[in-house]
């Protein structure tokens, strides 16, 4: 991408003269979702993010400069990012300093001329401070920007971006990256996408990172720490898997070892793999309790595996890797929406259950079926048309795929997996909410589905199976839920 000729563009300083009659207006201060109104920000379009930062484990001091290039989208007098904790230094907006305050997670900006709709522009943010973490005492859980005993991670759904760059932070506005990330010498620092070599000096590491395809904000991560690497290529594109240092070889090794198998089934099924790199991170952090599909490199924590080979350690890897396709390159219009990221990503697990010998498709959705109600698995239902509740409930992860077996039995095989394909084709690097998907499928099936969507993704009754075992089939108990992410 040309952001040196970018730059030349927007670092004009004159505004013209048709600009001085124009009516410049604030953005938004939220994107407008529903069930989170402050995330995201209005009136612009980030095209990339060029993050450089320096972690000092010790300290858990971070230092950092943002370069991001964004385009207005209305005539933009001021306008919002996301941003928590950490103290800014200086702000330029097309390299004129800008005015700044804060507003709670808010960074207002005002730069020193209006910004003109349609025309791109340069934000460079510089800042400093100890990154917050996110803590349920009561479980324990961490989560965001996470403090670990030999480095840091980043991970946390529906934000965590916000706690270590400024950001647009929302997957409605999702942008490329380039990261470089300077750590203590014996330290890795990991990041999304191409690994792009590291250099040294005077007793500091800097590794670079770049994420090429469109990238929704929550879903970059940093992980730096000492990591046991296999770093390769697969279908031409590079694969690094790190593990943490500390974890005998017999945990986690063999199932993210999967990856690239897994991912070729996965292929096969819903069609090429959507990103430029593929891998795994798997960290031991004691309050780390879910894993999250980070793009290109999904986080795991070390307390999901079992020692030795385990079905359910590979399922995990499924359901990460399919988010891929689903949540990572088709992402959410709204959070409300969820169950088009989990109920996908835990349909594509039963799937490769099947496929590896585990337990059927039909096994697995007749162990949720035969549950009684209640226990968030049934109740409240995986979708919320309003968007007024918490969207993640446990239950996008039980009727979500439900609602696709229950759609499949209904339309045939042939046109489940057309839509399933077409899917992923129609919404790649793009959003897409839940109207979207009933739509393709009433349109690729002939037939009208509103009675099916309603019993099984909206309803409040327990529909009838479609779809019961045998007499005396094996029953199975259920697992719990291992990817729940805040």
């Amino acid at each position: 991408m040309a952001f040196a000729a970018l730059a030349l563009v927007v670092s004009t300083p004159a505004t013209p003269a048709s600009a001085r009659t124009v009516d410049f207006r604030p953005g938004a201060a939220g994107i407008g979702d529903p069930a989170y109104p402050l995330d995201g920000n209005g009136g612009y379009d980030v095209l990339h993010y060029h993050l450089d930062v320096r972690y000092q484990p010790a300290t858990d001091w971070l230092d950092g400069k943002a370069t991001i290039t964004a385009t207005a989208t209305q005539h933009l007098s001021r306008f919002n990012l996301d941003f928590i904790g950490l103290t800014v230094e200086e702000v330029t907006v097309n390299g004129q300093p800008a005015r700044v305050r804060r507003d709670g997670d808010e960074l207002v900006v005002t730069p020193a001329r209006g910004l003109l709709k349609g025309l791109p522009f340069v934000v460079v943010a510089r800042y400093h401070g100890i990154p917050e973490t996110f803590r349920v005492p009561e479980i324990p859980l961490e989560s965001r920007f996470i403090h670990t005993d030999d480095g840091a991670l980043v991970a946390g759904e529906p934000e965590s971006a916000a706690t270590w760059y400024p950001v647009n932070d929302h997957p409605q506005d999702k942008a490329t990256y380039s990261v470089n990330v300077t750590v203590p010498d014996g330290l890795t620092a990991l990041s999304n996408g191409i690994p792009l070599g590291s250099t040294s000096s005077a007793g500091w590491t800097t590794w670079r990172w770049a994420a090429t395809s469109p990238m929704a904000s929550y879903l970059s991560t940093l992980a730096i720490g000492r990591w046991r690497i296999d770093q390769h290529r697969h279908d031409g594109r590079p694969t690094v898997i790190a593990v943490d240092e500390t974890l005998p070889p017999t945990l986690a090794d063999d199932a993210v070892e999967r990856t690239d198998e897994i991912t070729d089934f996965l292929e096969s099924l819903f069609g090429p793999y959507p990103f430029e790199a593929n891998g795994a991170i798997v960290d031991n952090h004691d309050p780390l309790l879910f894993a999250l599909e980070t793009q290109t490199r999904p986080v795991y924590p070390a307390s999901f595996f079992d020692d030795g080979p385990n079905p359910l350690d590979d399922n995990l890897v499924a359901h990460e890797l399919a988010h891929q396709w689903f949540g990572d390159s088709v992402s959410v219009r709204y959070w409300k929406d969820l169950w088009l990221n989990e109920g996908f990503a835990a349909y594509a697990e039963w799937l490769w259950s099947e496929h590896n010998g585990f337990m059927s498709v039909r096994e697995w959705f007749n162990m949720l079926y035969d549950t009684e109600l209640g226990g968030g698995l049934w109740t409240p239902p995986p979708y919320d048309p309003t968007g007024g509740t918490d969207p993640f409930r446990i239950s996008v992860y039980s009727r979500g795929p439900m609602t696709l077996h229950a759609l499949r039995l209904t339309v045939g095989d042939d046109a489940f997996w057309t839509i399933m394909r077409r899917w992923v084709v129609e919404h790649r690097y793009g959003n897409a909410e839940t109207e979207d998907f009933v739509a393709l499928a009433e349109r690729v099936s002939g037939r009208q589905l509103d009675g099916l969507f309603a019993a099984w993704l909206t309803g409040s009754v327990k529909p009838p199976n479609p779809d019961p075992l045998p007499p005396g089939a094996r029953k199975a108990a259920i697992p719990q839920p291992r990817n729940l992410h805040r």
